[in-house]
């Protein structure tokens, strides 16, 4: 018979794994609840327009990247290849304008992007999204910035540091794009590959960003977007750069560090780890998108968020030998020696888990040697063994082996949750 695997560039979360998730969703949501932010979930799907006008005709993702279907009902839909352009749709749809600014908002669930597979990068990952709407104010930007730093830490990671840049606004960028960079790369254009020069006709500024090695050696004399800032952006990064001086965030400016999507201004930044190889040290990134909101229908909105992927997360602990705690464990194992001595041990266990307990039974339909329950016992992470026996039945009492110790004691049934709590 055929035999099935899962989709390429997906995986699955074994149980074993699940403590890696689990860890990171919880230290994340624990971090961002500190700084006031609140959950929200937005559907999978979302229409297809909403990415190709927030994210950008342009980017690889809308080119390339997207898991788009027609509905029956004629609706071209596509699975969400990032949170924010929906989060925005969100915002705007549920008038999150009328309430105290900013929104404060973060997103936990799967994205998909169909890119090529690589390490700690897959084609469905799990996502962390945190954004802040409402509020132009560069103390947000150090805030949001700092959690996604803390969010790290509290997973084990140090050596941090910001990776930033200002990439301009619509008053500032388009002159230094159109005026500046575009004639630059065209002098350049047969050193360009295939890809850059796509991206040259289409969002020259995404040919920074290059992954080719040539191009990079050329984008050393490459004019820089941080000397043709107006005012006001060039106002926004000094701010900015004050408050992380202020926090003693270590940070690096690189004037070359842009972000894969058409709707940042301003801020853009990275998270770096020190403790990790040059080459693979970014762990997350973000920045500002103050005009995504008005293109998508609302009213001017700024905004900053950044996202953090679990997959990549969990590499990097992996790499730094980080151990996440273990889930929780069966704490109690059952053994019964007959039908009736299994029906006690099948209803202690059930008021077991009622009062808290995690509790496991020995199962078999018909008769299962106690050696081989014992066996079964062993295996398990279980503290303690209950035993229940002929006698114990008549008795209602239940003997009691710590597996550490091998200590055993019997305990009346009626004393067997306190008993247990006392000990647990």
């Amino acid at each position: 018979m055929r035999s099935y695997r899962a989709p390429k560039g997906m995986q699955d979360w074994t149980p074993d794994e699940q403590r890696y998730y689990r860890w990171i969703d919880e230290t994340a949501r624990a971090q961002v609840a500190r700084y006031g932010f609140l959950p929200l979930t937005t559907p999978i799907v979302e229409l297809t327009e909403l990415f190709a006008r927030g994210v950008g005709t342009g980017t690889d993702i809308v080119e390339k990247e997207m898991y788009s279907f027609e509905t029956r009902g004629n609706e071209q839909l596509t699975i969400r290849p990032e949170f924010t352009a929906g989060m925005m749709r969100a915002y705007v749809e549920h008038g999150m304008h009328n309430l105290p600014q900013p929104v404060k908002l973060y997103a936990i669930g799967p994205l998909l992007r169909y890119e090529r597979p690589g390490m700690g990068r897959y084609r469905q990952h799990t996502q962390l999204s945190v954004e802040a709407v409402g509020e132009d104010d560069p103390a947000l930007d150090a805030e949001l910035m700092t959690v996604a730093a803390e969010i790290f830490e509290a997973l084990g990671i140090g050596q941090l540091r910001f990776l930033l840049n200002s990439i301009g606004c619509p008053a500032c960028r388009p002159h230094y794009v159109n005026s500046v960079l575009v004639p630059w790369l065209e002098a350049q254009r047969e050193h360009l590959g295939e890809t850059d020069q796509m991206r040259l006709e289409k969002n020259p500024l995404r040919v920074l960003d290059t992954k080719d090695a040539k191009v990079r050696a050329l984008l050393v004399d490459v004019p820089l977007l941080a000397d043709y800032l107006c005012d006001d952006c060039r106002d926004h990064f000094d701010a900015l750069r004050g408050y992380l001086d202020r926090l003693g965030r270590p940070y690096v400016v690189d004037p070359l560090l842009v972000r894969g999507f058409d709707y940042y201004t301003k801020t853009v930044f990275e998270v770096q780890s020190d403790a990790l190889d040059t080459a693979n040290n970014t762990l997350c990134g973000g920045g500002r998108y103050d005009g995504l909101i008005e293109l998508l229908g609302g009213q001017p909105t700024p905004a900053i968020g950044f996202g953090l992927g679990f997959e990549r997360a969990r590499l990097v602990l992996e790499e730094l030998e980080i151990v996440p705690p273990p889930l929780p464990e069966t704490q109690l194992f059952a053994l019964w020696f007959d039908d009736a001595t299994k029906k006690r041990a099948f209803d202690t266990v059930a008021a077991l888990r009622q009062a808290g307990f995690r509790a496991e039974l020995a199962y078999a339909r018909g008769k299962r040697s106690f050696k081989s329950q014992m066996r079964a016992a062993d295996k398990s992470p279980a503290q303690f063994v209950l035993i229940f026996g002929e006698r114990e039945l008549a008795e209602r009492a239940i003997n009691v082996k710590e597996m550490s110790s091998g200590a055993q004691q019997r305990v009346p049934l009626d004393e067997l949750t306190e008993w247990l709590r006392a000990r647990l």
